[in-house]
């Protein structure tokens, strides 16, 4: 078990720090739980970090099925066998996506506020969460990111349902993942601090982060693009 996300981050860092070689490295939290543990990860790399703002998009009739999934930019992936299965019509799912990418853009100002977000092409994008279960939206920022320009994409997490890993090797370069237990229950059964990460705790971490990294890089701070010095985690 984790104490909690922090430590969970320091841990994730350890393992990949063994791995990563690439110095073209963008580090990228999906909010709110995973940003703790995505600073822990840039810190130990010294790497840029940032949010990757993703939503999947349901079929109406069965919400936790995803036909697709749009982020920041405009970008939007649709899975036509999805599609086809669920008899969906344009009009079905653009109501479904223009819900969903007002959510988008609601939480990136929340979290950015007025900062592009970090430039994907080319580089070696790491993706992390505090753990996944069925993988829909690590599945979806899987896409976004490759769809943003990315040249590799890691999918790191401490822990994950081991069908759930397997399966995500299909959608990521590489899947880093600590513990990947059979039988999954939840993922806050592996924390013994599982507290909700609240917007704010995303917000300061984001700009932690910004500012330690620019002081390593010696110019002003601001962005979501940064390095961290550490952090006690958003719980």
């Amino acid at each position: 078990m984790f104490a909690d996300r922090h430590d969970a981050g320091v841990r994730l860092a350890e393992r990949l720090a063994g791995l990563i070689t690439d110095e073209n490295v963008v580090v990228l939290g999906l909010p709110r739980g995973g940003v703790p543990v995505a600073f822990e990860v840039a810190r130990t790399l010294g790497a840029p970090l940032d949010v990757i703002v993703v939503r999947k998009l349901g079929v109406p009739f069965q919400p936790e099925l995803g036909f697709g999934a749009v982020g920041e930019g405009g970008v939007r992936v649709i899975n036509s066998d999805v599609v086809r299965m669920a008899h969906l019509t344009h009009a079905e799912m653009d109501v479904v996506e223009e819900h969903e990418r007002v959510e988008v853009e609601r939480r990136a100002r929340r979290f950015r506020d007025d900062h592009r977000p970090i430039d994907l092409v080319g580089r070696t994008v790491i993706l992390v969460d505090d753990g996944i279960a069925t993988g829909g939206t690590a599945q979806a920022a899987c896409q976004v990111a490759r769809a943003r320009g990315a040249g590799r994409v890691i999918l790191a997490v401490p822990v994950g349902a081991q069908d759930t890993v397997e399966r995500m090797r299909a959608d990521a370069d590489e899947v880093v993942c600590l513990q990947t237990p059979a039988d999954m229950l939840a993922i806050g059964f592996w924390y013994e601090d599982f507290a909700q990460t609240s917007d704010e705790q995303v917000v300061t971490l984001l700009q932690r982060a910004a500012e330690a990294r620019a002081s390593t890089l010696g110019h002003p701070g601001g962005g979501a693009g940064g390095g961290g010095t550490g952090s006690q985690g958003g719980g």
